[in-house]
């Protein structure tokens, strides 16, 4: 059971004779058919040879958005032509060449993504246990991150350690390589650079306080995702869950907020909506999905969440996404 269950408790409203939902909404005024899209996860390949093939799929087979992330296993043209009619947003890590940086950019611009996703609590590597338990892991030495290998490259020192890292006997360590190529000096003046490039909406993904939130909108920001990385970036942070409402307070309706982390049933996704998420991401369902059936399996975690959620706003007494309101949940002192 997700921790969410712990803490938030819904208050349902009877008697409201309702047997078909709505679960369709809008995220930056494109419709899709359930508010849960999936969260940008790097090389999906090692959970299934289709890898961000069958995610891409699956959640074009859904109607709803994927974020592919910037070191996917796949390009995102591959992920263009398998899918080329779904809802696409482009997960981005600043890298340390701004010219490497605008070519993905560019890249996204071009093949109909309709979002730049920024990550931005990611400028140094959290200590994570299991990746120290498994410091000897490499990724598979034919394993690429297509993302950033056919991105233009003018600075030599970035260039040099890109191919370094490739050519290790057996892989590449990603910790290496995230230090070789990633940006760790990004501002929120990072943001302007950003909209300055591309047409597409800038969205932050990674904002856990109401003032970096309001400082975020200063700067231009067209969207955030209430994010603390899976958990693995900084311990003892606040479950995402829990930091949600006081985002959606501070924006003030200003731009769309979303949520990741911790979404493991439809009742998760109910509460979520409920304060104030216009959608969530799910990332490690959707791989627990892809591990076991490629594209059918990813298709199947959607639908069980699809299925829980409706089954939650017509007990909860909601018709359709925009019935579901704070005053469905509240919140009960945890368990732990």
């Amino acid at each position: 059971m997700s921790a969410l269950n712990f803490r938030l408790r819904i208050r349902p409203r009877v008697l409201r004779g309702i047997s078909q939902v709505d679960l369709s909404t809008t995220i930056l005024g494109e419709r899709i058919t359930l508010p849960v899209g999936i969260a940008p996860t790097a090389t999906q390949k090692l959970a299934h040879p289709d890898g961000e093939r069958a995610t891409a799929r699956a959640a074009a087979k859904t109607g709803t958005c994927m974020i592919l992330s910037t070191v996917g296993s796949m390009s995102l043209e591959e992920v263009t032509n398998v899918a080329p009619n779904s809802l696409r947003w482009m997960q981005l890590y600043v890298l340390s060449s701004q010219e490497m940086t605008k070519s993905i950019v560019q890249r996204a611009e071009k093949e109909g993504y309709k979002a730049i996703v920024m990550t931005v609590d990611a400028t140094v590597r959290g200590k994570r246990q299991r990746d120290v338990s498994n410091h000897s892991f490499l990724l598979p030495y034919l394993m690429d991150i297509p993302n950033i290998e056919p991105a233009k490259v003018t600075d030599a020192k970035s260039s040099s350690n890109f191919e370094q890292n490739k050519q290790q006997s057996s892989g590449f360590v990603f910790d290496t390589f995230a230090k070789s190529l990633f940006d760790m000096s990004i501002t929120f003046e990072t943001i302007q650079w950003l909209k300055n490039i591309t047409k597409l909406p800038v969205l932050v993904k990674g904002i856990l306080t109401a003032d970096d939130a309001r400082k975020a909108l200063e700067y231009g920001v067209d969207g955030i995702i209430v994010s603390n990385h899976g958990g693995r970036q900084l311990d003892y942070v606040p479950a995402t869950i829990d930091i949600l409402p006081e985002i959606v307070n501070a924006v003030q309706g200003r731009v769309e907020v979303y949520v990741d982390g911790g979404i493991r049933t439809g009742i998760d996704v109910f509460k979520a909506l409920a304060l104030g998420a216009r959608a969530v991401f799910i990332g490690r369902p959707a791989i627990w999905g892809l591990a076991y059936k490629g594209e059918e399996g990813v298709s199947q975690v959607l639908e069980i969440l699809k299925e829980e959620l409706k089954i939650a706003m017509i007990l909860s007494g909601c018709a359709s996404v925009a019935d579901i309101k704070p005053s469905h949940v509240m919140r009960c002192p945890s368990r732990l």
